[in-house]
């Protein structure tokens, strides 16, 4: 058996409390400006800048340290009208009948529908996967922990790291999300999470006021 290795935590900062209290604070009021929104920009966004988000979801706590994710960053015009047209199919589907009217009802106030232009128009989409073997290392392929959980604390990672770089996302998840792994030519021991849209918001994006509305803390925390 291995060694139980450890090493010393150098990297912990302590601010004083009142840091910690205007710290919190501005974190939410800065997370609280995320919105999804659904119309984007053309501008382009440097590599470097999704790179470095991407390293950022990449440090996210995993079952046994695994990492079970991969995150296939698109900016191919030709990639990209791939997968508006899958997904839109698919999406064509949906609204047509294989969604129930409970769930439609629930998305209207948001105004969504089939049509999702924003697939080529924004200059990044990142597609998130799910790994269901792997390991700490490169190219192992042993049984993955907890990895919903742990793909889902990535991704949420990665959003905070879009937009305190300055950029709009958007999560779309369409179902079946299985031509994402055929676009993105990922094995078929992954399975595609989320797609992420990022990028600059255009001009006249707007934000439905259905999702403004998000519930106090009292209801949803409790104190004991």
């Amino acid at each position: 058996m291995q060694p139980h290795k450890q090493q010393a935590l150098t990297d912990f900062i302590e601010y004083p409390e009142q840091q910690m209290i205007q710290r919190a604070q501005s974190f939410y009021a800065d997370l609280k400006r995320r919105h999804s929104i659904r119309k984007f920009s053309e501008r382009s966004i440097p590599k470097s800048i999704i790179e470095d988000c991407i390293k950022t979801a990449g440090t996210a706590p995993s079952g046994a340290n695994h990492q079970p994710w991969h995150f296939a960053a698109i900016e191919s015009a030709d990639v990209k009208r791939q997968v508006r047209q899958q997904a839109e199919a698919h999406e064509q589907r949906f609204y047509e009948g294989s969604a129930s009217s409970e769930w439609l009802n629930a998305l209207k106030p948001l105004g969504t529908d089939a049509q999702k232009p924003y697939l080529e128009l924004a200059p990044w989409l990142i597609a998130v996967f799910s790994q269901k073997k792997g390991g700490p290392e490169q190219g192992q392929k042993q049984q993955n922990y907890y990895v919903h959980e742990s793909v889902g604390i990535a991704t949420g990672f990665l959003l905070a790291a879009l937009h305190n770089a300055g950029l709009a996302t958007l999560t779309h998840t369409p179902k079946p999300m299985s031509f994402l792994s055929e676009i993105c030519q990922r094995p078929d021991d992954e399975r595609a999470y989320m797609l992420i849209i990022t990028g600059f918001p255009a001009d006249d994006a707007t934000i439905p006021e259905h999702a403004l509305k998000k519930k106090s803390l009292s209801d949803i925390a409790s104190f004991l």
